[in-house]
């Protein structure tokens, strides 16, 4: 078993932390949390270039997010290599995520928000909906998965989820003086970012968060829904 972290990040794709809360994942190693990684699938289908395999984009992208995770501090990333755009609620995904759970013992389990209307990648909101289910009630009960408990995987509560992305907002992170480490990870991510220019990725991603931070008085915030779970 591994040594618990402060902080669960359970993304969809590479680069899913970095545009959603990378400025806060930062925020917390610098005030002494511990934080960790699980990608869901590498992302073989993110490209708009019919030259590069799938096998190779998927190689490519699981070291650009491993650079983003060392820059800004993360303490591991684990690749669970679903197929890009292939993620499913099944019994079988929702028991491999109560293991990463149990094996990270996180406090905070942060994620796609699974509710958000209309325009969003699937396999977000799938993420999002079988955390959730993941998170409570199955890696709280010991009878939930037998073999799980068998294997040394202990039911773990964990006490509060953060969903990014969300409409439903009501907690927001200063991201004022993480911002330009944040915008360096996302740039590790440079098979995404070849078709925007360094200035305008800056431009576009300081306005984003500048309106995200709403009423904050923040400059700069990152926004989520934020769950305190029961029990």
């Amino acid at each position: 078993m591994k040594a618990p972290v402060d902080i669960l990040v359970i993304i969809a794709h590479p680069d899913d932390a970095e545009y959603g809360c990378a400025g806060t994942v930062l925020r917390w190693i610098r005030e002494g949390r511990s934080v960790a990684y699980a990608v869901c699938t590498s992302g073989e289908k993110g490209t708009s270039d019919r030259n590069v395999r799938p096998e190779e984009l998927a190689r490519l992208r699981e070291a650009e997010q491993q650079a983003a995770a060392d820059l800004l501090g993360v303490r591991e990333v684990m690749f669970l290599r679903y197929p890009d755009q292939g993620l499913e609620d099944t019994p079988a995904f929702r028991k491999l995520l109560v293991q990463v759970i149990r094996t990270f013992r996180p406090h905070t389990v942060v994620t796609t928000d699974p509710y958000r209307r209309y325009v969003w990648h699937r396999d977000h909101r799938i993420v999002g909906q079988v955390v959730l289910d993941a998170t409570f009630p199955f890696a709280r009960d010991h009878a939930a998965y037998p073999d799980l408990l068998a294997q040394g995987y202990e039911p773990h509560k964990v006490k509060e989820l953060l969903f990014f992305g969300a409409e439903d907002i009501n907690y927001y992170s200063d991201i004022s003086d993480t911002f330009e480490r944040k915008l360096a990870a996302l740039k590790c991510h440079a098979s995404q970012m070849r078709e925007l220019k360094a200035e305008d990725l800056e431009a576009w991603l300081r306005l984003r968060y500048q309106k995200l931070a709403g009423k904050s008085g923040y400059e700069l915030a990152e926004a989520f829904h934020r769950e305190m779970m029961p029990g």
